[in-house]
């Protein structure tokens, strides 16, 4: 089978597309034909050797996918050769064939789309995790998202318009923040050329925010910490922006506001339950049409690395996908 691979952490050009041996399966393990695989910025950073996750050298990137299954080992019982299913890891996805641990597979409803289910459990498992189980985000506040044209962004202004919030969509294009418009946004920040923090006070009737959603870091957390409302959470997804920020805690002191970690990771692992209902949810709305993950672009697996500096260069808007 063809599979992308990592043969030492470092630049992302370096990956190669290599013809290997198909895995087999041992016990508890399944062999997934892959359909479609979703790009994540965490896989520019893991074959960097950036991330908190390091693998065993070489290893094939990719933590999202969907396909079918091949075969399974020993038992195995949820389930079995033919089923549709989701897989989501650390590694894995950018291949032909993945190997994974059964009991982390997710049955997929019959004719599902294999693409849109590949872009739909880290982007919007997270951002459905981080509104719902960390903000408790409720009907009529408003929300701040930062980064809002990347995967995860677009996911909080369809998911926090879902769950009744008014949405202030900030990104660094025009076009990005059509898209975010055309999904849901109530308003738009370009915040390559306008002030962040007085535009918020502007559309918020110098409220703030009840809640900040940040994937990005960087320079624009200072100004974004500086936009939260009286009582309201600002949550820390990720950075995109490859700096970690600090932010100076006389600010949630001042405005009684708290920091919320989200690691969507360690809540499927620690809360599986709680998880498994998040994504049945998702499943509900994507099935009765009210949630429908924006798909830009479809890469061949010889062009993986084309999708990964895609990511990379912040071109991405909603999500990527590798079709082997």
């Amino acid at each position: 089978m063809r599979a992308v691979r990592c043969h030492a952490f470092g630049p992302v050009g370096h990956l190669a597309l290599e013809d290997i041996a198909s895995p087999k399966p041992g016990p508890h393990q399944a062999v997934v034909t892959v359909k479609a695989a979703a790009v994540n910025f965490p896989d520019t950073l893991i074959v960097q050797g950036k991330y908190q996750i390091k693998p065993e050298v070489p290893f094939t990137p990719g933590a999202e996918y969907a396909g079918i299954v091949k075969e399974v080992g020993e038992n195995v019982a949820n389930v079995k050769p033919g089923d549709a299913v989701l897989g989501v890891g650390v590694t894995g996805g950018f291949a032909e064939e993945a190997l994974i641990d059964a009991a982390s597979l997710i049955p997929l409803p019959v004719g599902a789309d294999f693409a849109v289910a590949a872009a739909l459990t880290m982007a919007y498992g997270t951002t459905l995790h981080a509104l719902k189980d960390r903000a408790k985000l409720a009907p009529g506040e408003t929300m701040l998202v930062l980064g809002a044209g990347g995967g995860v962004g677009l996911a909080a202004v369809e998911i926090g318009k879902l769950m009744g919030a008014t949405i202030i969509a900030a990104a660094s294009t025009d076009t990005k923040l059509d898209i975010c418009r055309a999904r849901g946004a109530d308003a738009a920040i370009n915040y390559d050329r306008e002030d962040l923090k007085e535009r918020v006070r502007v559309l918020t009737d110098s409220r703030g925010a009840d809640v900040v959603y940040d994937p990005v870091g960087g320079s624009y957390t200072a100004a974004a910490s500086r936009s939260v409302a009286w009582n309201g959470r600002y949550l820390v997804i990720g950075f995109a922006a490859g700096e970690i920020p600090h932010v100076p805690l006389n600010l949630p002191l001042l405005k009684g506001y708290s920091i919320v970690g989200v690691y969507w990771g360690a809540f499927v692992q620690r809360e599986p339950a709680a998880n498994a209902a998040n994504m049945k949810q998702l499943m509900e709305w994507v099935a009765t049409g009210r949630l429908a993950p924006l798909i830009s672009a479809r890469y061949p697996l010889e062009q993986a690395v084309d999708a990964l500096f895609a990511m990379m260069r912040r071109e991405v808007a909603g999500k990527v996908v590798i079709v082997p």
